[in-house]
């Protein structure tokens, strides 16, 4: 399991407007998901974007829109260049992550999959950069 300085990010709730918004203390300064989501779309790659993620987890369901903005900034780097088999493997690891905690209950768990599919991207972009191919063992 994760839980370490990452996990204390969560500073509390701001609000803001007619709803909650969650903020967390990351790169040291308070910052609501979406400023977050915007600070990896603004990443200069995969590599940054996911360390970016892990400093300002939540551990939490708002772990998805994270891991999402990941997955899209690391998927730039190859998912245009996959050929159908290498989609079908991309997609079928993507899967797994999906099911490994779907029967678990609590938003921790949504969270672990959203690092999971996190993860898989930024393996086959790693890959990618390094010119072996995201099918190529490494």
């Amino acid at each position: 399991m994760r839980f370490g300085p990452s996990a204390a990010v969560l500073a509390g709730i701001v609000w803001l407007g007619s709803g909650p918004a969650v903020a967390a203390f990351c790169l040291d300064k308070s910052m609501t998901l979406d400023e977050i989501v915007d600070v990896i779309d603004a990443s200069p790659g995969c590599e940054r974007a996911m360390k970016v993620f892990k400093d300002c987890e939540f551990g939490t369901s708002g772990d998805v829109r994270l891991g999402a903005a990941v997955e899209k900034k690391c998927e730039g780097d190859f998912l245009g260049r996959l050929k159908a088999p290498q989609k079908q493997a991309y997609t079928r690891e993507m899967g797994v992550c999906d099911r490994k905690y779907r029967n678990e209950s609590g938003t921790m768990y949504l969270s672990f999959t959203a690092f999971c599919r996190a993860e898989v991207a930024r393996r086959y972009s790693q890959r990618a950069q390094k010119g072996t191919g995201p099918s190529k063992p490494r």
